[in-house]
């Protein structure tokens, strides 16, 4: 299996790829550090997994990503399944009144996103199939006080999914929408951890089970689907009063 991640480094990327490499996958890796590729492509190596290349690279500046994902291509020669799995967790209440702090944070949590997709169509819709992978949130599913912002930034990235689903079907290309819960990560190391939390480690699981049985959209771990169903029944009454 040829494999593409990008944002390679983040814990939920690292934990799937480890997955796959002991299923001798072939990969090719981007993430913003030269020097943590490298580590994680000698880690992949040791698991079982071939690097076939790198490339480091500022997901916020679009106009290299076409170039990034062309060498990843030639490189490659075909892609069974592209992993996009970058984004940051932005402070809120920094947000709430910056408004380029905003956008800052919109930018690496949808805007190049759906640069890497808009790409990423056509190549795959050119080789005639292939999985396309993407990791947002539940934090989509419902603007909540506390995180509204990301929120908002990954309910972008599903709802351009939706459609973008539709149309790379017809062309045998198959879309993944991957929405973790609270995840124990350096991304969130500031937060107090209790039940609700999980390790990388499971959402890979699920990563792996929702690519090899065509699913649309998964939560993971599963109950996150019966809690965002929950959230998002609230009527807006109630809803607007709540700080959770």
């Amino acid at each position: 299996m040829k494999i593409l991640i990008i944002g390679a480094t983040s814990a939920i990327a690292k934990a799937t790829a480890r997955l796959y490499a002991e299923q001798n996958a072939e990969f090719f890796i981007l993430g913003r550090d030269e020097a943590r590729l490298a580590a994680l492509g000698d880690d992949l190596t040791v698991r079982g997994g071939k690097l076939l290349g790198t490339t480091a690279l500022d997901f916020t500046s679009t106009a290299e990503h076409k170039d990034a994902l062309n060498t990843a291509f030639e490189t490659m020669k075909s892609i069974d399944l592209s992993l996009i799995c970058h984004g940051d967790l932005p402070d809120q209440s920094v947000c709430e009144s910056n408004y380029e702090a905003a956008l800052s944070a919109i930018n690496v949590n949808a805007l190049s996103t759906l640069s890497m997709l808009g790409i990423l169509g056509e190549l795959f819709m050119e080789q005639g199939n292939g999985t396309i992978a993407v990791v947002t949130s539940v934090a989509g599913d419902r603007g909540r006080q506390p995180n509204y912002v990301y929120g908002a930034a990954k309910a972008m990235v599903s709802t351009y999914l939706q459609g973008f689903r539709g149309r790379v079907f017809q062309h045998g290309v198959h879309v993944l929408d991957i929405k973790p819960g609270l995840v124990d990560s350096p991304m969130t190391a500031q937060f107090e951890k209790g039940p609700l939390w999980s390790e990388p480690e499971i959402v890979a699981k699920a990563i792996l089970s929702g690519v090899k049985y065509k699913r649309h959209t998964i939560y993971s771990p599963g109950y996150w689907r019966i809690i965002m169903l929950v959230v998002t029944s609230i009527p807006e009454f109630i809803f607007k009063r709540m700080k959770f």
